[in-house]
């Protein structure tokens, strides 16, 4: 794609440091501490043990792992989906943290005003009231949530404009484009396009393995089950996340990501399959130069980029061995067997709650799918189904009418379910 040049970024805050006491430990609230994300998370810090003090963990319904990371890292609050998780994890504690229960405890542990730097790596839509709580209270936020700017980019952003907060990207691509255009040491203003040193910007470029279907038929795909999904080649990754990326889903949301962090529209965002997993993204500018973040396919890279911003710490992964790389390579997406991609970008672009509806229909399509009642294919199926019969006009203004719609896409793709 040949883009018009640009030359600014709409985006979000990057202020040049992170606290007026840079010597002491970061306060850190981990929002998903259980999850793939989380773990990784609590590997990095252990790795640098005097740059943080665990402040706070969440941990949704895995109360046995977060009682275990409770008594390694003795956090003042903690935090569980539902008051019967509340229960059991009580017992099992040797010590006594505050314990919160159901989204007003996350919610709660995002703002507490001792927390330095919240780490939002809940899964899908459950997670942006504790990234818009976080925001809202002026946070530096490490966003490994996309479903958050999925759902609610506009109000988030309007909302860090207020709050002067600013958001970080966890996700590899987004994360790797974020270091490639330098904004660590930016001032963006939120509301207006500001002039920036990355002028001459002519798009942005997302890496995709291609996933554990890159190259197979539509037969094959439409046979296969959660095995052959969840056989992703290069990244170790929860669930939802790896039928995601096999769907190429996952993919999709980051353009929505990505147009929503660096105020960009889609036409500037483009896709190409690398299945390495080495290059992360990249940038292209108007001169034909092309910066690219390589590392390897381990998520505790963008983990410490974000945790250590603005400066660099070290983590326990792998590191790259130049020499001994394989070729480097790259395809276009295959846009008629991951219809997903073109799904995303309509629902960009269509306004309405559009994005809402895609979420939310694409995480019901992935639950029926990983109990066996639609079949690989049909959970893209199913999201067109519903953004075809999406009746909503006049975009969501707050997060009371964003949880409305999602919940109204929600039973719209449980009820197309049984015909589509």
């Amino acid at each position: 794609m040949q883009a018009q040049s640009i030359n600014y970024i709409s985006g979000l805050s990057y202020p040049s440091d992170t606290t007026s006491e840079p010597n002491r430990p970061r306060n850190l609230v981990l929002l998903g501490s259980t999850g793939s994300i989380g773990r990784s998370t609590l590997d990095v810090v252990a790795s640098n043990p005097n740059a943080f003090r665990v402040l706070a963990l969440a941990g949704g319904k895995n109360v046995k792992l977060l009682a275990e990371q409770a008594e390694a890292w003795r956090p003042s609050y903690l935090a569980v989906q539902d008051d019967q998780a509340r229960q059991e994890l009580l017992p099992l504690l040797r010590y006594q943290p505050e314990v919160l229960s159901g989204q007003e405890g996350y919610v709660s542990l995002a703002a507490l005003p001792e927390a330095d730097l919240v780490l939002s790596a809940q899964v899908g839509a459950a997670g942006l009231r504790g990234t818009l709580s976080a925001v809202r209270a002026g946070k530096l936020v490490a966003l490994a949530n996309k479903e958050s700017l999925v759902l609610a980019g506009d109000l988030i952003r309007a909302e860090c404009g207020r709050s002067k907060a600013c958001i970080l990207p966890v996700d590899s691509e987004h994360n790797a484009i974020f270091q490639c255009l330098g904004l660590q040491s930016s001032q963006i203003n939120h509301s207006d396009a500001v002039q920036k040193d990355c002028s001459g910007l002519r798009r942005l470029i997302l890496t995709a393995s291609g996933g554990p279907f890159r190259g197979k038929s539509r037969e094959f795909m439409e046979k296969a089950g959660k095995r052959e999904a969840l056989a992703h080649p290069t990244w170790s990754m929860g669930a939802k996340i790896t039928i995601d990326s096999a769907s190429l889903m996952n993919k999709g949301l980051e353009i929505i990501e990505a147009s929503h962090l660096f105020g960009l529209p889609d036409r500037l965002i483009d896709v190409v399959v690398h299945p390495q997993s080495l290059i992360h993204s990249m940038v292209e500018f108007e001169d034909n130069s092309i910066l690219a973040q390589l590392g390897p396919p381990d998520m505790r890279v963008p983990i410490a980029s974000c945790l250590g911003w603005p400066g660099r710490m070290p983590n326990r992964s792998s590191g790259l061995n130049l020499l001994g790389l394989p070729p480097l390579t790259f395809e276009a997406p295959d846009a008629s067997n991951f219809p997903a991609l073109n799904l995303c970008r309509a629902a960009l672009n269509g306004g309405n709650g559009l994005s809402v509806a895609l979420n939310a229909a694409n995480e019901v399509a992935v639950i029926l799918f990983m109990a066996d009642k639609i079949g690989f294919c049909g959970i893209s199926r199913l999201v067109a189904a519903v953004l075809e019969k999406w009746d909503q006009r006049g975009a969501p203004q707050s997060l009371e009418e964003i949880l409305e719609l999602d919940e109204k896409a929600r039973r719209l793709a449980l009820e197309l379910s049984k015909t589509t």
